[in-house]
């Protein structure tokens, strides 16, 4: 291709063609650039390690002598140790030995004080054998004399074992005589009732016997019931011209009114704990007083 600013060459003969040289394109700047800038940030990281570097060696070559200067102490302070220790090891020593020597001699006097002392028991023991020779012969001779008073009064306790099988036999005799006079009567529910005491001494002679449970009690007018037994009684009214009293019962959370009884009458209840009837005797009327018994029977359910 021709130049239009270069005339064509004379003749007609052709001209070799010119090539200008291509400017660089705007791509080849910008990789320039980066390039530039990665080789600056190389060199300033490679600064920066440097100075790094260097600070880590001054820290080692600190702590080098930091640690030799401690081994230096350490040393010096198991010197000083291992001598302290030296002299009490020596001195201990020293107190072994000495107290080796004063045991080996105290063995000795301790030997003869046991020596001495054995000497003393044994004569001491060989007195207190005379002694009790005496003592037990003393003894045999009061054993003699007292085996003889004991021969005596066993004599004396036989006769009176005697009178009291005696006395026992008289008592028997009497309280069956006594249960025996007792009478069994109609309560005021018409049942039949059990024996009924009409003194202390026939309701003596029932306690005996043992079948039934007896609370005794004396009862006056008083504003509130008073518990006998496992039952409340409260007296109401008592005619001590008639010998005849009013008396009110609580059972089972029950209140029953006994109006007008009369003495040594058996005045029953029954309650859920037991299938006979409880019965209440009274021997004797006072002015506002009455006295006499409750009886219970024995088998009784608990409830």
């Amino acid at each position: 291709m021709s130049d239009p600013n270069y005339p064509a060459p004379q003749g007609g003969q052709p001209q070799p063609n010119y090539v200008l040289p291509t400017p660089p394109s705007s791509g080849g700047g910008a990789k320039m650039a980066i390039l530039a800038g990665a080789v600056v940030a190389l060199i300033a990281a490679n600064v920066y390690l440097f100075l790094q570097i260097d600070t880590l060696k001054q820290d080692l070559a600190k702590s080098r002598e930091s640690i030799l200067e401690e081994v230096g102490r350490v040393k010096e302070t198991s010197s000083v140790t291992t001598a302290a220790a030296k002299r009490n090891l020596d001195t201990l020593k020293d107190e072994l030995d000495a107290a080796r020597r004063s045991a080996s001699q105290a063995v000795g006097q301790a030997k003869v004080d046991a020596t001495k002392h054995a000497e003393e028991l044994a004569a001491k023991l060989e007195q207190q054998r005379k002694v009790s020779e005496q003592q037990i012969k003393s003894d045999i001779s009061k054993v003699e004399a007292s085996a003889a008073t004991a021969n005596t009064k066993i004599g004396e306790v036989s006769t009176e074992v005697g009178v009291v099988k005696t006395d026992v036999s008289n008592t028997k005799a009497e309280l069956d005589k006594t249960i025996a006079s007792l009478k069994s009567v109609s309560g005021d529910l018409g049942v039949q009732s059990g024996l009924i005491a009409t003194n202390g001494k026939e309701l003596s002679a029932l306690k005996a016997l043992g079948e039934r449970n007896y609370f005794e009690f004396t009862l006056g007018k008083e504003k509130a019931p008073r518990k006998i037994g496992d039952v409340f009684m409260q007296l109401k009214k008592a005619d001590l011209k008639k010998n005849r009293f009013t008396v009110e019962v609580t059972a089972d959370d029950k209140r029953v009114e006994k109006k007008d009884k009369g003495v040594n009458e058996p005045i029953q209840f029954y309650t859920s704990k037991a299938r006979q009837p409880y019965e209440i005797v009274v021997n004797e009327v006072k002015k506002d007083v009455i006295v006499g018994y409750l009886s219970t029977p024995k088998v009784q359910t608990g409830r």
